[in-house]
């Protein structure tokens, strides 16, 4: 059988015949877990600020889904796969949690993702990059939602070796996370014709990168690939405009920088970084809306995880009120069915392992001088198809076929 007819067949075998499933929802409440860092390096990233994101989708959607009141909860998961997973069990045996969102940290969003599998629960990352959430560690109950390390390759990556950055030297957080960024990221440097001259692994939360960045500076290449995020990154960038490494001639890919990083960072600090997200607020009448409502209600605008959240706690919603309950195998094959057509996504599909896709955009950070206001920050420099920046089912490594069983 055609492997994108076998796919189609399994997500259709998610789904019961009409009426299998009685018009209901359990504990006659829906309810959403946002579990994510709100203490650590990737507090700004996501943090209490995707909680609100989370709230605002409940609120748009009108705060019921089948004449059933949603409820949002939220914990700090501390970037610790234990503590997380500790968390998401009460969640699912005691307080009757519906679905787990945001998932901050792969590691994070690797071991939630298999907790509810074994349970028989969704969770729909947002906030975590590896592919292996749709590859070969996927579920027929977990989506991933905004943007992957393979998305992040094709997008920062690709720019700045079409622009003469052909060889790399990677700084890499020492955890799930980074090493999918750079060796995704890596792949596609030598596919396009450029040279990775070397790595070195930093631990989570590190202050001083000194010792990681003399050693990239030393190596001569003309891209230091900074595999990390949040905090990490902001302080790595800090470190180079010490040791003077851009004035140098070197130049500085941050693979995973949002608005957020870059408005802590600050525009003098941050200015010429090409980054990759999947939603900016000033790109339309829509999306200067939302930021504005965001806005009044945090004191900031979103990044794309934020934004990503509500896309993610919406399309849930929608499965929801689709299905006629909120039964996971009903709900799932709803999410996979439905196309993602909201601020955040246009013409998004989900495919059947779960990976939904969408077109990300490159950005640069403008010059102190070119901003017009407060939080003016990106130049869109290009779009990337989604087609392009996310695998293919066939590619990802998820055997979709074991998802009938």
């Amino acid at each position: 059988m055609d492997k994108s007819l076998l796919a189609a067949t399994i997500v259709a075998g998610l789904a019961m015949p009409a009426g299998a499933f009685a018009q209901e929802v359990s504990d006659d409440v829906v309810k959403i877990g946002i579990l994510n860092d709100q203490s650590g390096v990737y507090a700004d990233f996501g943090g209490k600020w995707s909680v609100a994101a989370a709230e605002m989708a409940a609120e748009d959607f009108g705060g019921t889904v089948l004449d059933k009141p949603i409820q949002i909860i939220n914990a700090d998961h501390q970037n610790k796969p234990d503590i997380a997973s500790n968390i998401a069990r009460e969640w699912y045996d005691t307080q009757q949690v519906d679905a787990i969102m945001e998932l901050t940290t792969s590691s994070v969003a690797l071991a939630v993702q298999g907790l509810s599998k074994e349970k028989g629960k969704i969770d729909i990352v947002t906030g975590a990059a590896t592919t292996e959430l749709t590859g070969k560690q996927c579920s027929p109950y977990g989506f991933h939602w905004a943007y992957d390390t393979h998305a992040l390759a094709v997008g920062t990556g690709g720019a700045l070796v079409k622009a003469g950055g052909d060889t790399w030297f990677f700084l890499t957080a020492d955890y799930a996370f980074g090493y999918s960024l750079e060796e995704q990221t890596g792949n596609f440097v030598k596919e396009s014709g450029g040279e990775v001259l070397g790595s070195v692994r930093h631990p989570l939360a590190t202050n001083d990168f000194s010792s990681f960045l003399l050693q990239a500076q030393s190596s001569g290449a003309k891209v230091i690939g900074l595999a990390n995020a949040g905090l990490d990154t902001a302080n790595a960038i800090k470190g180079a405009s010490e040791f003077g490494i851009v004035q140098g001639g070197q130049k500085l890919a941050a693979l995973l920088f949002t608005l957020a990083e870059v408005n802590g960072l600050g525009a003098e600090a941050a200015q010429g970084l090409n980054l990759t997200e999947g939603w900016y607020w000033d790109q339309n009448d829509e999306n200067r809306e939302f930021a504005k409502r965001f806005m009044e209600k945090t004191g900031r605008m979103p990044n794309m995880i934020q934004t990503g959240t509500y896309s993610a706690v919406l399309s849930y919603l929608k499965a929801v009120k689709a299905a006629g309950t909120d039964e996971t195998k009903a709900v799932a094959a709803k999410l996979h069915e439905l196309p993602v057509e909201d601020l955040f996504a246009k013409k998004g599909t989900v495919q059947a392992n779960g990976r939904m896709v969408y077109d990300m955009y490159l950005f640069q950070v403008k010059k102190p001088d070119e901003m017009k206001g407060e939080w003016d920050y990106y130049t869109e420099v290009s779009a990337v198809p989604g087609k392009e920046a996310f695998l293919s089912v066939e590619d990802s490594g998820c055997d979709v076929s074991a998802f009938a069983n």
